[in-house]
């Protein structure tokens, strides 16, 4: 598991808890242990959360790779093996910040994978930054992609630099898929 696989790690940790109805050690507290004087609905909130809470801790262990898994606390709460894991991968929001931007200036197209995939590419991390409250606008992403196509691409460039049309990146991509294939 990498700082770059870990939000995808956690978001399949959730859908797969979730989908298995297990998510409620996820979003509750753990009930306090009970008593000889605890009332019924207590002991049954409890034995609601423990079978989730012990379930949820074998599926995330057994998705954990074990040189990251020697290294955390030992816990029996599935809450907090989550946020364990989530802390050995919280980095600096400004260094990620400055890898996206590095990433979206420095972008080639890669011929084998097809422009759409290269122009969705940007919109990934265009949306990432704006996330981060950057906001590029589509303008400067329609731009760039046209910029960083290959002098294959001439026609389509000069047909947006001609034409004092304004395009959507779902234009962009049209178009560009539509000189690709002709």
């Amino acid at each position: 598991m990498t700082r770059s696989n870990y939000k995808k790690w956690k978001r399949d940790v959730d859908f797969s808890l979730g989908i298995m109805d297990l998510d409620l050690c996820m979003h509750e507290d753990q009930p306090a242990a009970f008593t000889d004087v605890s009332t019924t609905a207590h002991r049954t909130l409890h034995a609601q959360w423990k079978k989730p809470n012990r379930l949820s801790l074998i599926a995330m262990k057994r998705s954990i790779p074990e040189h990251i898994l020697s290294g955390l606390p030992e816990t029996t709460n599935a809450q907090e093996i989550l946020t364990n894991v989530g802390k050995l991968y919280d980095t600096c929001e400004n260094v990620e910040t400055g890898s996206l931007m590095d990433e979206i200036q420095t972008i080639k197209y890669d011929e084998t994978k097809g422009v759409r995939d290269f122009i969705l590419k940007i919109v990934n991390v265009q949306s990432q930054l704006k996330d981060r409250k950057i906001h590029l606008p589509d303008s400067y992403i329609i731009h760039h992609a046209l910029n960083a196509l290959p002098a294959s691409s001439n026609l389509i460039k000069t047909t947006y630099n001609t034409y004092n049309q304004t395009w959507s990146i779902n234009d962009l991509i049209s178009k560009c898929v539509d000189e690709e294939t002709s």
